[in-house]
């Protein structure tokens, strides 16, 4: 088994190799680390850098995943799997309210409209909460993934048990970035299921 991974973070090839000997030990991975993609990306996807992204998942020659939720949309239309859609539709198909927690605004648009489409298809008619947690973003740019794991943690706690009078209580928390999944270890006992992204992705671009 092979797989290519687009990540806009070095970070995210430690978190994928480590990822792949629990999941499938000896499956091969090749990682394309594309930071200025993201940089890009923050005024728009315009057409040079979508044929850019799409050039390198057809040069690819296989199954892709692309581990950037921003530039999610565009991969999934060069064929290229978007982390993300294998935990939006398994949120979906939970049933409930979903919360959607994401750290940059070019995230928002593509998450937000992925999960809309996979609570439509799941027949899934309940509330999405977005909640912006770009606060804590300056933490992974520096590195500090455990602080930056313990800083969503503490204001997604904050948001679900401390909930304003009349907001909606989600069923189940999913974090929009892959960056964030270290704060799904932190929330094991928040009493809501919180969802990342990398392992549900993985097992779907290695078909395990």
């Amino acid at each position: 088994m092979s797989l290519t991974l687009i990540h806009t973070a070095e970070v995210h090839r430690a978190t994928f190799e480590a990822l792949r000997d629990r999941i499938a030990p000896g499956a091969v991975l090749r990682h394309v680390v594309r930071a200025d993609w993201l940089a890009r990306a923050q005024g728009g996807i315009d057409g040079a850098l979508t044929a850019e992204i799409t050039e390198e998942i057809a040069a690819a020659g296989g199954k892709v995943l692309c581990s950037c939720t921003t530039l999610g949309p565009v991969a999934g239309a060069a064929g290229a799997i978007r982390i993300d859609q294998p935990m939006m539709q398994a949120a979906a198909e939970a049933g409930g309210a979903v919360m959607l927690a994401y750290c940059l605004r070019s995230t928002e648009g593509p998450s937000l409209a992925l999960l809309r489409h996979e609570m439509a298809a799941a027949g899934n008619n309940s509330a999405v909460v977005p909640l912006f947690l770009g606060q804590h973003w300056p933490l992974f740019e520096a590195g500090d993934g455990a602080g930056f794991a313990h800083a969503l943690a503490a204001s997604l706690r904050e948001a679900i048990l401390a909930g304003q009078p009349g907001c909606v209580v989600p069923d189940c928390v999913v974090l929009a970035q892959a960056s964030m999944a270290g704060a799904a270890e932190v929330l094991g006992d928040l009493g809501v299921p919180v969802l990342s992204s990398p392992a549900l992705a993985l097992r779907a671009g290695l078909a395990v």
